[in-house]
């Protein structure tokens, strides 16, 4: 879908979208065009009982001397809270209400009000980005789609009154996006097409967008002594391996920004098999990996003024002759070894070697995972938030207020040492689980033995990694939550200006 942007013009597009307020009143362009329309969008709105609440649409057929075949109202709630986000929303919202309408070409005019906290050029924008947002399909195997199973709606136009300043405001957002898109689309591939040295082939295209890349393979995760992540990997006929992605935005020598991410392409559980049911879903579990592409590519096309690093470890978890066992002793990169109760447990073994690796190498300033590790954050926050588990409160805090800003929302949860305890092997340092209480927390505690000195976070996104409900800003299916949130945490105290 083509997004664009121009001055004020009623002739661009079969479909206008205007917006009014919570109270039921037109904006000022909307009511210059109801005159024209006789009225037509007040009458509309008043036997809908519209009363421009938020997220609500409304679409009224254009009569003669209107060039536009319809008009559509957007609510867009109280001014004084229309912000950034809100107008994403709008963007996304109007999207979401005209892929399938028959409209090809949507233009969107809607002026913030004196009282709403966003200018015009950042509202302008931001309806693009939200637009562009909602817009995403993943098409790609899917050849015998019919006209009416394909979206109708081609281009957007976003018209503000300086479409200059709008279109400047939008480019770095139009950067962040493609990070975003990425995400889901490697979330979105199957696992045979998604193993772990395509996605290694993938990451390395990456080097076009100003990346450096690099790829340790098997044999050399094996002279380093990655046990952990090598152990994952026995079961199957592909090789782990671990990609690095660094961006150099800011000075040189000035350590930087680590995220790290755990990339199962497929979890069957290894010799703790998953059952049978839902289990096609494991082709996205690694989603702390594809957060992780998606963000570094986002950084490198906008020029973020950071140096940030990217670590993520590739493997696939299968049962086989060679896989790890339950009761199975591995070394880990850092020299502690780990008791396997559960095969099953594997993401936090790919992240122990990742995130030792990170340390180690680049002496981060600071250093944040991702991973879809443990249902029992399900459980605990279901699909609406990802689970927040730090050793720095101030890191916490800005890691809510970034959910918070893009619609992302983290849940901070409890470290206590006691939970530690629950992880004490009788025969190893670790052990990989444990038992049944307080899951993702023991799992959180088991990571924290391999991050070293320094503030770090993990983020559980198992719950919302994967939508089966489109949203907004998200349409089912990969989200690629976790991209926006942490470029914002990144933009807002990272980057040199």
């Amino acid at each position: 879908m083509k997004i664009d942007f121009a001055e004020p013009d009623l002739s661009v597009a079969d479909t206008l979208v205007v917006g009014a307020p919570t109270g039921g009143r037109l904006a000022a362009f909307a009511s210059d065009l109801d005159e024209r329309m006789g009225g037509a969008l007040k009458r509309a709105m008043k036997h809908a009982r519209f009363d421009g609440k938020a997220g609500r649409f409304l679409s009224v057929l254009a009569p003669g001397g209107v060039a536009a075949e319809r008009v559509v109202v957007a609510g867009l709630g109280k001014m004084r809270e229309f912000d950034e986000l809100a107008a994403a929303k709008l963007g996304g919202g109007a999207v979401a209400h005209l892929l399938s309408s028959g409209a090809q070409r949507a233009a969107i005019l809607v002026e913030p009000g004196r009282s709403a906290p966003v200018s015009p050029a950042a509202c302008a924008a931001r309806i693009a980005h939200g637009a562009r947002l909602r817009g995403y399909r993943f098409d790609k195997y899917r050849t015998t789609l019919k006209k009416d199973e394909k979206p109708s709606l081609a281009a957007v136009t976003v018209m503000a009154a300086d479409a200059g300043a709008a279109r400047a405001a939008w480019e770095p957002l139009d950067a962040l996006t493609d990070g975003v898109f990425l995400t889901r689309d490697l979330v979105s591939e199957p696992a045979n097409v998604l193993t772990p040295p395509a996605y290694a082939a993938r990451i390395m295209e990456l080097e076009t967008d100003g990346l450096a890349v690099e790829v340790l393979d098997g044999d050399r995760l094996r002279e380093m002594g990655m046990g952990a992540i090598l152990g994952v990997a026995a079961g199957s006929e592909h090789d782990a391996h671990i990609a690095v992605l660094r961006w150099n935005g800011a000075a040189d020598g000035e350590a930087p920004v680590a995220i790290v991410g755990k990339g199962v392409t497929f979890d069957t559980g290894g010799i703790s098999i998953k059952p049978s049911g839902g289990m096609e879903d494991m082709k996205w579990d690694m989603g702390g990996s594809g957060v992780v592409v998606g963000l570094m590519r986002a950084l490198a096309r906008r020029r973020a003024g950071v140096n940030a690093v990217g670590v993520v470890g590739l493997v696939e978890n299968m049962p086989s002759g060679t896989a790890q066992r339950p009761g199975d002793v591995v070394t880990s990169y850092s020299g502690q070894t780990i008791e396997i109760l559960n095969t099953d447990a594997e993401g936090r073994l790919v992240l122990a070697d990742a995130l030792w690796y990170a340390r180690k190498r680049f002496e981060p300033r600071v250093m944040i995972d991702l991973a879809t590790l443990t249902g029992a954050i399900i459980v605990g926050l279901g699909k609406y938030r990802a689970g927040l588990f730090s050793n720095d409160d101030r890191l916490s805090g800005r890691l809510v207020a970034a959910g918070k800003a893009v619609d992302e929302p983290v849940w901070p949860m409890p470290m206590d040492d006691r939970y530690g305890e629950l992880i004490k092997s009788d025969i190893a340092d670790v052990k990989n689980i444990g038992g049944r209480g307080a899951g993702s927390v023991t799992a959180a505690k088991f990571l924290e033995r391999f991050v070293g000195e320094g503030p770090w976070a993990h983020l559980d996104i198992a719950g919302v990694t994967w939508t089966d409900k489109a949203g907004p800003l998200v349409p089912k299916g990969g989200t690629g939550f976790g991209v926006r949130l942490l470029d914002r945490f990144i933009a807002d105290h990272y980057e040199d200006r």
